[in-house]
């Protein structure tokens, strides 16, 4: 008998939720061939057959919480399913394919939620800590089970006293028209941790604006020659990562993070790169940017990006990061204030570029602008640092001969 184990599942990372099984009980299965699906904070990873045979048991059931190195079933030896292709276990999207949607109903009043019963995980933790099903109420695990993680979330609530914390408001009624949808696992996380940010860091942003002329001239006049020899279009987000990159070397505090009392300052730039998925904001690294060519950051931004879309990022992409870039403009978005990525101190917003008149020289020009805008933790990073930090961005944008001349 061979048992399924709960893989590592990456840096951050401590639980998962049981999504769905794919086998059931008594069906023969191949090696390799996919099994179960574990939902995270951040993908959902498939766990392969680690043999062929049965699938004799299954010892956790969908909607359980189960940690790394957990027993998900046990295979038995027998007469296994005919070799799946090989293929190496990939993540698929975050969100339920289908997500659940409550049928709306008439306006006839609140309707309580009534109380269900926890995972074992989340019954051991409200046993220690005093929190009751009927304060929680209605849980994320499958058929509204309380899960280890909406206990976490119910203590971390400003009014939540563990011993005697008042019922949560039922839900309103729903009027017609209107409908809900359960939040995706990886949207509540975006949630907390966007709130975490805000709650724990004393986060402010400053602003400044680029001239992109000479970089799209630049980009213009290398762009079919620059693509023919590494087979990849120049983009932006390149001179932007290297213009990141110079700055973070002259004002390391940006690239640096708290960990309780103690500053972690880094001799390396893990570049996060924020891009759009099927579910929600991801934020995949670009490991070691400081090492990295022109050709190689464009290449590593686009497989990021087709993986992001694909639902195929895999855990260790995502983690790492010490600085991070969003660009909020292939949105459209003119200005905004990013929030910082914890740990991270620091995060760049990238926005449109747009003809402005501007004052070049005594005379009033059309140029191509951007604004960006620096939100960083100021407990560690001064104001004139992150001052600093922007105009240096800036200039190596407006010349990107510094780029070159690491200048």
């Amino acid at each position: 008998m061979t048992d399924i184990l709960v893989p590592t599942l990456g840096e951050s990372v401590s639980s998962a939720t049981v999504a769905r099984w794919l086998k059931k009980a008594g069906e023969a299965v191949a090696a390799d061939e996919p099994l179960v699906e574990l939902e995270t904070d951040k993908v959902t990873v498939e766990v392969n057959a680690p043999s062929a045979g049965v699938l004799e048991a299954i010892t956790a059931a969908e909607g359980a919480e189960v940690e790394p190195g957990a027993v998900l079933g046990s295979i038995a030896a027998g007469a296994g399913a005919a070799p799946a292709k090989p293929a190496a276990p990939q993540p698929v999207a975050a969100a339920p394919a289908t997500p659940h949607v409550e049928a709306p109903r008439a306006a006839s009043g609140p309707v309580a939620v009534p109380a269900q019963s926890p995972l074992p995980a989340a019954a051991k933790m409200m046993a220690e800590t005093g929190a009751t099903a009927a304060a929680i109420g209605a849980g994320t695990g499958k058929d509204g089970r309380i899960t280890k993680g909406d206990v976490l979330d119910f203590l971390a609530r400003p009014a939540a006293a563990p011993a005697a914390a008042a019922a949560p408001k039922a839900p309103r009624a729903l009027e017609a028209g209107e409908e809900r949808v359960k939040m995706t696992r990886l949207r509540q996380t975006i949630a907390r941790r966007l709130k975490e940010a805000q709650n724990t860091a004393a986060m402010l942003t400053t602003f400044n604006e680029v001239d992109m002329g000479a970089a799209m001239a630049l980009r213009t006049e290398y762009r079919e020659v620059f693509e023919k020899k590494h087979g990849v279009r120049l983009g932006f987000m390149s001179f932007f990562v290297k213009a990141c990159v110079a700055a973070l070397k002259e004002f390391p505090a940006v690239n640096a993070e708290i960990d309780g009392d103690e500053f972690v300052f880094k001799n390396f730039v893990h570049m996060g790169i924020a891009v759009g998925g099927p579910s929600g904001l991801v934020v995949p690294v670009l490991k070691h940017a400081d090492t990295l060519s022109f050709a190689e950051i464009e290449k590593a931004i686009g497989a990021f990006g087709k993986k992001a879309r694909d639902g195929a990022l895999k855990l260790d992409e995502l983690a790492g990061g010490s600085f991070t870039i969003t660009n909020g403009g292939i949105y459209g978005s003119l200005m905004s204030t990013p929030i910082l990525n914890p740990p991270q101190s620091g995060i760049l917003g990238m926005h449109k570029i747009q003809e402005r008149p501007m004052v070049v020289g005594g005379k009033i020009e059309i140029r191509p602008m951007m604004y960006i805008a620096l939100s960083y933790d100021h407990r560690i990073v001064d104001g004139k640092e992150a001052v600093s930090f922007l105009v240096r961005v800036k200039e190596s944008i407006e010349d990107p001969r510094r780029l070159m001349l690491d200048i």
